[in-house]
């Protein structure tokens, strides 16, 4: 049986080429989502159907050929037709493309889009907002769990609410709606379910080096602890980062491991919890400095502090004023799996810490000795830092 995949673009026929429009003509059957089919309903039999195995099941048991199955866009941009290029395979298939709604959209905005990142959070959850900290031009398909407003709403929750956001509705319809503004503007509107969103940041979050480590010099410091940077790189590496991940940093003093996830996870969430005032002014201000639009700062003392936080993926514990057990227990309640790392340099810490971790997934415990020169004079002496311990592991899911 012969069988037409046509991309139907926004669903106006307008918006169609003129090879499937003459492609719709030859089908007396027609099947796709109801608004697709609504333009042809007087002039063919319409079947609604959306889901591409009860498509296929159809076209297999019904007599009449060709079968033209509307989609919307284009046929090689999110669409159905590469579920049922594999369905039909018993068939001839034809497969028409169509205008996309980012081609269509990013002309109505008089903008080009070769340089923009190009997600869909149609029908399934992805972290769009966090895609938009760490990319200049970020376009998205939205609807389901993932609404514009929601995306606007997000960027706003990460200070990043001046950012310029346009969003399309009903894109090629009489009743089609563009609007363009900050995302604190477009937070507080409603849009509908199937729309399209284009963010434009011109100060991306980005990341000096492929590698952990920044210089201590990097960041200010005063009288607050930091974690110097041959303990923060192997400490960095021990957590195992990935882009999108959720990062507790407890005990975050100068926010030197903060500053370092936050750029190893542009997609992510960062939440530095300090309870030194000092600190906190610091946290800020390296904030600021190294543009780290994905942390956020927590002021208070762990495990009281960590109740309202989301469930994290991965934790550093850098201080803990004597609450360990307690903080590991609230870490374990929001999330059984998260991969932990804690350093120590008291003897106290160091056995607590031995006899807590002992029980995690891949338990690891490494001591670090670290030796910098400094020069005096025409010579070079060595300063010998403390010794630190690194315990890693992760809970059992």
């Amino acid at each position: 049986m012969k069988v037409y995949l046509i991309g139907a673009g926004m669903g106006n026929p307008q918006t169609m080429t003129a090879e499937a429009l003459e492609a719709i003509r030859a089908c007396p059957l027609l099947v796709g989502a109801p608004r697709l089919l609504e333009p042809w309903a007087d002039s063919h039999t319409c079947v609604p159907l959306i889901v591409g195995a009860q498509i296929a099941a159809y076209i297999t048991h019904q007599p009449l050929e060709p079968v033209g199955v509307l989609l919307s866009g284009d046929t090689g941009f999110y669409s159905g037709a590469k579920q049922l290029w594999e369905f039909l395979k018993g068939h001839e298939v034809v497969t028409l493309p169509g205008i996309s709604s980012l081609s269509y959209f990013c002309a109505k905005l008089h903008t080009d889009w070769q340089d923009a990142k190009i997600l869909s959070a149609h029908g399934r959850s992805h972290n769009v907002a966090g895609e938009i900290q760490c990319g200049r031009r970020v376009f998205a398909l939205t609807g389901g769990s993932t609404k514009a407003q929601d995306i606007c709403r997000n960027l706003v929750d990460r200070d990043l609410g001046h950012i310029t956001v346009s969003v399309g509705e009903r894109l090629s319809y009489p009743d089609e709606r563009i609007v363009t503004g900050t995302a604190a503007e477009l937070a507080g509107q409603e849009f509908a379910d199937l729309a399209v969103l284009l963010a434009e940041n011109p100060c991306p979050m980005t990341r000096p080096y492929t590698t952990h480590g920044l210089p201590d010099d990097d960041f200010l410091r005063g009288d607050v602890p930091m974690t110097k940077e041959e303990v923060r790189t192997l400490a960095l590496s021990k957590l195992r980062l990935k882009a999108d991940s959720v990062v507790w940093d407890v005990g975050a003093g100068t926010g030197s491991v903060s500053m370092e996830c936050a750029l190893a996870c542009p997609a992510g969430r960062v939440f530095a919890v300090e309870k030194s005032p000092e600190g906190v002014l610091l946290l800020e201000a390296n904030k600021v400095h190294h543009n780290a639009a994905s942390l956020t700062i927590v002021r208070g003392t762990a495990p009281a502090a960590l109740a309202d936080l989301p469930a994290p993926d991965r934790v550093f514990i850098g201080g803990t004023s004597g609450g360990l057990s307690a903080i590991l227990d609230v870490i374990f309640e929001k999330n059984p799996a998260a991969r932990v790392v804690c350093t120590a340099v008291t003897l106290e810490t160091v056995a607590e810490a031995a006899k807590l971790f002992a029980g995690l997934e891949g338990a690891d415990m490494v001591q670090v000795s670290a030796t910098r020169t400094r020069q005096a004079g025409r010579y070079h002496l060595m300063d010998a830092q403390n010794p630190v311990w690194i315990f890693s592991g992760e809970g059992r899911a």
